[in-house]
């Protein structure tokens, strides 16, 4: 029990018994990271020295202690033992159930396949009559008809085809994006992944247009989707890039299908225009009105939650207000950012869905796993690389997208998973010429492929070799280099290639890669008169607020550790201090340490849902006239927020209770977000927290511009080589 809850710290959702004996020290990782024990423990090895699988698994054979979770109905005891093969796995009651939640919730989806054009089944609460979509697959694999009330069997096949065809109209070659759109369509249950770039947000976007149309040309009102993000910061990301997305989407083909759609084969063509009109659904008036447009654009969702917020997470408790006995309101649920999600996240989401709610995960399957127990995104994408689409399957795709699917990714035998999980393959922000992309490749390329350890390595170092514009490597001696501050002060232009001036993006010039002076400068030089009536300039005070926040996303340090001279913690205080030294910030030692002072940077740790801040949220320490004295200046903590009328959060120092300084951030807690200008700075010395996940993930954190910081070359080549393989038994669905 003590090992299995102690792999539960180390993100693992159980022990694997002959993993663990065969490499113990590995397995079980003892100290934590960042623990200086005096008098260290003895090593694993040497406690489980002795100790066979078989000897093991007849002393957990206890019935009051140890359930056998391969029977029907396990006791209710505080382990479970499960066997899997030729593993034996250890479970603490919870977790356990976490796990079963999920695969019977996921495994139910995917029996339960819908109509590929159909929606969800909708909820009926008696009063409100919905038409009765048949969501039964068709077993020769093509498009289960569509029923409504009235019996009407359209095709299908055509329908999506057509809907498919008017959101990708210059689509002749295999389009992936369009490919997931197929699949996620024709079940309750879809996986959309990939790396940055690929078009995960245009991807959903384009889904749930289709989703609506289908929906409109055969309803009376559109289906109720949701959109959330398991932090404040990803759901913010997510809100800003899907309304984008919406605003810009071409919508007229789709409207002139929806509308021959509802008007052919709804309404009697003998029948006066103003009679239709009156007769019609609120969203076809509008449709008739406004020639579809804004109906069928307002029907897609742009407004983001977080999971607790959508759940209705409750104090001092880990229930929520929606459950299986409370489900959520919804038809769809998109999840971005699912990666970050854990198992005991995922089990509450899903166990809150309504049985015909389709569940949408987008999320990139090579990111570091959530901070809590479980991988769930990336034991669910285990075979996502290789497709394993089934014939049926295949023939399917080809007839709704008109493109063959390749060999490469058809299996004869493939599971039910694997046809609901798609994979995004071309990336749209890093082409050849980047550097940062063919680094986030070279450093994410599988060990079990046709890359050895000695060849990812050296696809690593020739990266950098290469002198790509976008990337640069910068060497210190020691801990203390001062050339550490001058780049994150600077943000060490000369390190790029003519000092990072003359790239272009999309027909406009970069501008060069950028420090943490760049947004102290703007903070000083864009400020408002001081004296200023606070009411009559707030206007003012939110447009600075906004160019300061704008100004710091330039710019990031990223770490891999928390403590230690190559942690965060050490690492504030110190840029801290060089930005003192260079005039650009003004306070005490005191202040710098525990108090408050104009341009601190600040990122929430836990959600506060009294103050509308989530974990994960950036705000810049600004300052206001005061209220009663605008010749006296109060400081306030600025955050943006989603909402255009009023862009600005502004937040008592007081009241911030689980914050910390920000100039220095660990990649586990930069997911979500992406930075102009991200530097990933590696410790001296191999860690076991240092692996492929956390590289690639520091790495794609870049938008434009990426920097190595290292106290010797070859840090970054043993990470590479070292994955992230946390243990549960997610990885079996079938």
């Amino acid at each position: 029990a003590a090992l299995a809850s102690h792999q539960l710290g180390r993100g693992h959702v159980c022990l694997d018994l002959a993993q663990t004996l065969a490499a113990p020290d590995l397995a079980l990782s003892l100290p934590p990271e960042g623990d200086d024990l005096s008098d260290p423990p003895p090593l694993p090895s040497e406690v489980l020295d002795g100790l066979d699988l078989d000897s093991w698994q007849a002393a957990l054979g206890h019935p009051t202690l140890v359930a056998d979770g391969n029977t029907p109905q396990p006791g209710n005891t505080p382990l479970v033992k499960v066997k899997h093969d030729a593993t034996t796995r250890l479970y603490l009651r919870r977790y356990w159930q976490y796990e079963q939640d999920i695969r019977q919730q996921i495994t139910a989806r995917l029996t339960d396949a819908p109509d590929p054009c159909g929606s969800a089944a909708p909820l009926r609460d008696g009063a409100d009559r919905r038409p009765d979509y048949s969501l039964t697959p068709d077993p020769r694999g093509s498009a289960a008809p569509l029923r409504d009330g009235a019996g009407r069997h359209p095709d299908d096949t055509t329908a999506i085809a057509q809907a498919l065809n008017a959101l990708f109209p210059t689509s002749h070659t295999l389009d992936w994006q369009k490919l997931a759109c197929a699949l996620a369509a024709r079940s309750h249950f879809a996986v959309i992944t990939g790396g940055p770039g690929t078009g995960k947000t245009t991807t959903v976007v384009k889904l749930l247009a289709l989703l609506q149309t289908l929906a409109l040309s055969e309803s009376e009102r559109p289906l109720r989707i949701l959109l959330a993000a398991p932090t404040g910061k990803a759901a913010a990301r997510l809100n800003e890039s899907i309304a984008g997305q919406v605003e810009n989407l071409e919508l007229d083909q789709l409207v002139q299908l929806w509308e021959r759609s509802s008007l052919r084969d709804e309404k009697d063509t003998d029948t006066p225009a103003s009679t239709q009109l009156e007769s019609s659904t609120p969203w076809e008036r509008n449709s008739l009105r406004d020639e579809g447009i804004d109906p069928l654009r307002q029907a897609i969702p742009t407004e983001v939650t977080t999971l607790h917020r959508l759940l209705g997470s409750r104090p001092d408790t880990r229930h929520f207000r929606h459950h299986a006995g409370n489900p959520l309101p919804l038809d769809v649920l998109v999840i971005d950012e699912a990666s970050m999600v854990d198992i005991e996240m995922m089990a509450a989401v899903l166990s809150a869905l309504p049985p015909k709610a389709r569940l949408i995960l987008l999320g990139d399957k090579d990111q570091l796993a959530s901070v809590e127990a479980g991988a769930v995104l990336g034991d669910l994408c285990q075979r996502a690389e290789g497709g394993h689409y089934t014939p049926t399957t295949c023939q399917w795709l080809e007839r709704i997208t008109g493109t063959p699917i390749p060999s490469d990714y058809q299996e004869p035998n493939g599971q039910p998973l694997d046809q609901a999980i798609a994979m995004l393959r071309v990336s749209h922000r890093f082409d050849a010429s980047s550097g940062i992309g063919q680094l986030a490749q070279a450093v994410n390329q599988p060990l079990a492929r046709e890359h050895s350890t000695k060849n990812k390595k050296r696809a690593v170092r020739k990266t950098f070799e290469q002198r790509y514009a976008d990337i640069a490597h910068l060497n210190l001696a020691d801990a203390e280099d001062p050339a550490l501050d001058r780049l994150v002060v600077e943000g060490n232009p000369t390190g790029f290639l003519n000092q990072g001036k003359g790239r272009q993006h999309r027909g406009n010039e970069l501008a060069p890669p950028t420090g943490y002076r760049h947004y102290l400068e703007v903070l000083k030089q864009q400020r408002p008169p001081a004296g200023s009536d606070l009411e009559q300039h707030r206007d003012e005070y939110d447009q600075w607020a906004l160019a300061v926040l704008d100004a710091h996303n330039r710019f990031q340090l990223l770490c891999a550790l928390r403590r230690g001279p190559w942690g965060v913690e050490g690492l504030n205080l110190r840029i801290a201090k060089a930005l003192r030294r260079q005039g650009l910030i003004a306070a005490s030692d005191h202040e710098l340490e525990h108090g408050w002072y104009l341009g601190r940077p600040v990122l929430v740790t836990r959600n506060d849902y009294g103050l509308g801040l989530m974990n994960g949220d950036i705000g810049i320490t600004l300052a206001q006239p005061h209220p009663q004295d605008p010749a006296r200046s109060v400081l306030r903590v600025a955050f943006p927020t989603a909402n255009a009328d009023k862009p600005i959060k502004w937040v008592l120092p007081s009241r911030l209770q689980a914050v910390e300084t920000v100039f220095a951030m660990t990649v586990h807690k930069s997911q979500g977000s992406e930075f102009t200008h991200t530097a990933l700075l590696l410790p001296d010395a191999p860690n076991p927290i240092l692996t492929r996940e956390l590289a690639y993930t520091g790495i794609t954190r870049a938008k434009h511009w990426f920097t190595l910081v290292e106290s010797g070359r070859g840090i970054l080549n043993e990470a590479v080589t070292r994955e992230v393989l946390r243990v549960s038994g997610l990885g079996v669905i079938k």
